[in-house]
Formats: structure tokens, C-alpha cells, sequence
């Protein structure tokens, strides 16, 4: 069997096509698999580390504020479609996956042209826009989110969940354990902060200030500031790491072994993005959401809201973060009952193994 997984350009969307990848080689481990993605995004270093081959497509997204460079965008469209079609002549996939971003719609737009299956996988509740224009070809459509009928066919969507990254779902280590392998003081709470695998300009200012309080409570910190705005973030964190030891305070770019900071982490500071929600609910981890405002018909507020809604996170909203985000660590610090019930009203909340039920449309599509 040979399986195509087309999309990328932030871990939102590469995550979940990795853990799919995955599940399928789980299920059979002579499956071939070729993932697409764009030229000079995320994808192109993330999918070779994680042991598969990718092809680069050289596209790009419309740049809707200055119009008049958009023409260097459709040839760049046009380039990637004729590249598409290679792909598919070449390797000859039984179906195709897309996952959202920029390569996979060319890719999967060429594999429905051609009559090859195609699956789409809408990580958010409110569906991005190459997934709606490919929605109406598609045999199948996993979902995460109810009422996902006003962007595609009802007949086409099942709802899966959100594929979470196989490691983080089964790792056994015990949170002292995890805090040892990370480097950090066993005996002490840990609080992350992540701002995804670019970073979040206003959690890392957040951070400016809450820093010190958070660390004078006698917890550690985990501080990821994402690759766009490391230079400034570490030159901030440099004398601090050397004042408290890295033994209770690290602060990195990106953070690969996210298994152990679930299994490690007492409270985790993040934005609402699909994936790590679904990460937050099936590891139980009481989490302060601060979603991101930057994002379409602003769908990080509303994964935010429907999990602050039922106790399974704190809220603070992007425009209060500076002002309030020290407080709110700090009295989830101070509280850890109501830790616990932070993460068992999330742990509710998981739809699990959604990677193996999107294996299962999969299938059903090619066989059918």
C-alpha cells in the first residue's frame, strides 16, 4: 500500500500527519509512504528527523495585504501543480491525506483530478481554507469539532479527534522520572511555557516579568520561545539560567521531547491551537490558555472557551496575558486541588486513539 500525507507549515498541521504516518506503519509496516510539503517551511526538516521522505512543492500562501505580489504566488501555484502531477505519476499513491497548509492543495487537488482518493484531516473547529476548497472531491473528512456540517458535506465528515503524537499518548514515565530526563530538580512543581513551534510574541513579554515571581515559589520552569524569537528570548534568559541553575530554569527554541514534558509538567502555559488541546486533554495537564487572536474566525478563543467552560483550563485572554498571567500560574501553584480537578474535567474532554480511527477511514476509502 502506498499512502501520500501532503500539508504542513506550522507543528499544528505536521504533528498530526506524522502521527497518522505512524499509525499506518503500526497497522502495516510495509505501507510506503511519501509526504509532501512546502519549500523552506517546518515540514521539510521536522519529516526527514522523523524518518520519512518528503518532496518540496514551492508554494506559497496569497498575500492578501499587498495584492500586487501575488503574481509571483500563481506561478509559484503553477510550478507546484506541474510538480504534483510528477509526484503522483511517479510514486502512484492508493490514496491521499491532507492535513492542511499550503502544499496540500495542489497536491490533493492533482490526486482528484486523477480520481485517486483523497482524506482530508480538519485539525480546528473552524476549517481552514484549502480543506473547504477541497472538501467537496473528498471521500472522507475527519473532524475533531460537532457542527463542522457549514464547511463540508455531512455525509463525508467523521469525527475522529485530533491525531496526538504516539509517544506522548504512551509514555510511562513517572513526572519525577520525566523532570530527571529534562534536567530538572525531581522534587520540585515544573511549569512549562510553550508558544508553539514558532513561538508567541505575547507569552514570551509574558514571561519577561513573570519569570522571577514563578521561580521565587521554589517551581522550575521549561521555557520554550519558538525559533522566531529565540535571539531576543535567550539573551533575556542567559543570566537568569546562570543565577538559578539549569536544574530550575531552561529556556530553548524548541523542546523535541514533548513526552516528557506532559508526563514532567505540573502546570503548562500555551496557546489554544487544535493539537495542543487535544494534548492537554488526553494527558490531563492543568494548563493556563492564552489563544492566539491572529488566527480565522478567532477558533482559538473557542477551543479556550470550551474547555475553561467545563474547569478544564484557565482562561486569560491575549490582550490580559502581560498583566495577568504571574497571578494566574501562581495560584494554580498555590492550589493543587484545584490542579487535580483541572486535569480529571479535561481528561473528559479526550477523544483518544483519533490517529487509529483515521487509519480506519483510510482503509475504508481505498477499499471501498
Amino acid at each position: 500500500m502506498k499512502i501520500l500525507i501532503s500539508g504542513g507549515g506550522t507543528g499544528g498541521h505536521i504533528f498530526p500527519a506524522l502521527s497518522i504516518a505512524n499509525a499506518l506503519r503500526r497497522r502495516d509496516p510495509s505501507t510506503e509512504i511519501l509526504f509532501v510539503g512546502a519549500l523552506g517551511r517546518m515540514e521539510m526538516e521536522r519529516v526527514p528527523a522523523a524518518g520519512y521522505e518528503i518532496v518540496g512543492l514551492p508554494v506559497a500562501g496569497f498575500d492578501r495585504k499587498r495584492p500586487w505580489r501575488n503574481f509571483k504566488v500563481l506561478l509559484k501555484l503553477w510550478k507546484s501543480m506541474r510538480l504534483a502531477k510528477k509526484v503522483l505519476r511517479e510514486f502512484n499513491p492508493d490514496a491521499c491525506v491532507g492535513v492542511g497548509g499550503y502544499a496540500s492543495g495542489p497536491m490533493l487537488k492533482e490526486a482528484q483530478k486523477k480520481g485517486i482518493p483523497t482524506l482530508l484531516q480538519e485539525q480546528n473547529s473552524y476549517a481552514g481554507v484549502t480543506n473547504k476548497l477541497l472538501a467537496k472531491k473528498a471521500k472522507a473528512i475527519c473532524v475533531a469539532y460537532d457542527g463542522m456540517e457549514r464547511f463540508f458535506p455531512a455525509g463525508s465528515i467523521t469525527k475522529t479527534g485530533n491525531p496526538v503524537r504516539h509517544e506522548i499518548v504512551t509514555a510511562s514515565a513517572t513526572p519525577e522520572e520525566a523532570r530527571k530526563a529534562l534536567g530538572f530538580d525531581t522534587s520540585r512543581p515544573l511549569v512549562v511555557v510553550v508558544g508553539g513551534s514558532l513561538g508567541a510574541r505575547t507569552l514570551n513579554e509574558s514571561m519577561f516579568s513573570a519569570l522571577t515571581p514563578i521561580l521565587e515559589t521554589g517551581a522550575s520552569v521549561l521555557w520554550q520561545t519558538g525559533k522566531l524569537y529565540a535571539d531576543e528570548c535567550l539573551a533575556f534568559a542567559a543570566p537568569l539560567m546562570e543565577k538559578w541553575g539549569t536544574e530550575r530554569f531552561q529556556a530553548m527554541p524548541f523542546v523535541s521531547r514533548m513526552d516528557l514534558v506532559y508526563r514532567g509538567a505540573d502546570i503548562m502555559v500555551s496557546r489554544a491551537g487544535a493539537s495542543t488541546i487535544s494534548e492537554i486533554q488526553l494527558t490531563g495537564v492543568p494548563s493556563v490558555l492564552v489563544p492566539s487572536p491572529n488566527v480565522a474566525e478567532d477558533h482559538q478563543r473557542k477551543n479556550a472557551e470550551a474547555l475553561a467552560s467545563r474547569d478544564a483550563a484557565v482562561m486569560i485572554l491575549d490582550k490580559d496575558c502581560r498583566a495577568e498571567l504571574s497571578q494566574a500560574v501562581l495560584c494554580l501553584l498555590n492550589d493543587e486541588s484545584r490542579r487535580r480537578a483541572i486535569s480529571e474535567n479535561a481528561r473528559k474532554m479526550a477523544l483518544p486513539a483519533a490517529d487509529d480511527k483515521i487509519v480506519d477511514c483510510l482503509l475504508h476509502i481505498i477499499n471501498r
